[in-house]
């Protein structure tokens, strides 16, 4: 299934007291790399700033005044996440948004299956601190550079977080593998067989094999086994 990391800004905390998106932005994984497709919009929101949400993410409506609005964008948005298994950092308040928006263009909600980062942070974290600054400090990722929210570079910096929170818990099989391993195993006890081939792994797999182990030791903040074992080997 597709997943896409997508996150908003707006002008302030709730929708249904007329508060509307005034950024948009969803980037598309690519198994567990970030990959370069992504949606982006600055938009009109087409009412004043909140003040407070002003602070948080430094724009005002004399600043967005002449982009995009929501319908403008509302088409080609769709067809980037149709299909796809959507990921935020507190969900229901980006979904909420998104909603919102689309009801008021008189078309339904989102239908696509939605991953809360933020839930998945208390359970893994619970009693921390886990906003999106706390996981890249708590996964070192870099950050220096968010000032102010942002929702490309957040989608960005969220897709870096998934990956280390998630890191080694993917299957080794893909679940079409899984019935083979089910099946009667006939043993060849025939010793005129030919051995075995045994291939080499070239330098460009031991390369990408040295950098999983260096991305793994570094997200488990050095407790890295096979690490170890590589070193005294």
């Amino acid at each position: 299934m597709r997943r896409i990391v997508l996150d908003t800004e707006t002008t302030g905390l709730d929708p249904k007291r007329g508060h509307r998106i005034i950024e948009i932005a969803a980037i598309e994984m690519d198994g567990r790399k970030v990959s370069k497709r992504h949606f982006h919009h600055y938009l009109d929101p087409e009412r004043e700033v909140d003040e407070d949400a002003a602070r948080v993410h430094g724009f005002t409506w004399d600043m967005l005044r002449g982009r995009a609005k929501f319908a403008d964008i509302a088409a080609s948005f769709l067809e980037f996440v149709e299909g796809a298994e959507l990921m935020a950092h507190n969900a229901p308040f980006d979904m909420g948004f998104i909603n919102n928006e689309l009801h008021l263009l008189g078309l339904p909600p989102l239908q696509n299956e939605v991953v809360d980062t933020l839930k998945i942070a208390r359970e893994m974290h619970p009693g921390k601190k886990n906003s999106l600054d706390a996981l890249c400090n708590r996964y070192e990722i870099d950050n220096k550079h968010r000032t102010l929210h942002g929702a490309l570079l957040d989608t960005e910096l969220l897709a870096e977080v998934f990956l280390a929170m998630t890191r080694g818990q993917e299957s080794l099989l893909d679940d079409d593998a899984v019935p083979a391993l089910r099946q009667p195993v006939t043993l060849n006890t025939d010793a005129s067989r030919p051995k075995l081939r045994v291939l080499q792994a070239s330098a460009a797999e031991l390369a990408a094999h040295a950098q999983q182990l260096t991305d793994i030791d570094k997200a488990s903040k050095g407790i890295c086994l096979w690490s170890k074992l590589e070193s005294a080997a």
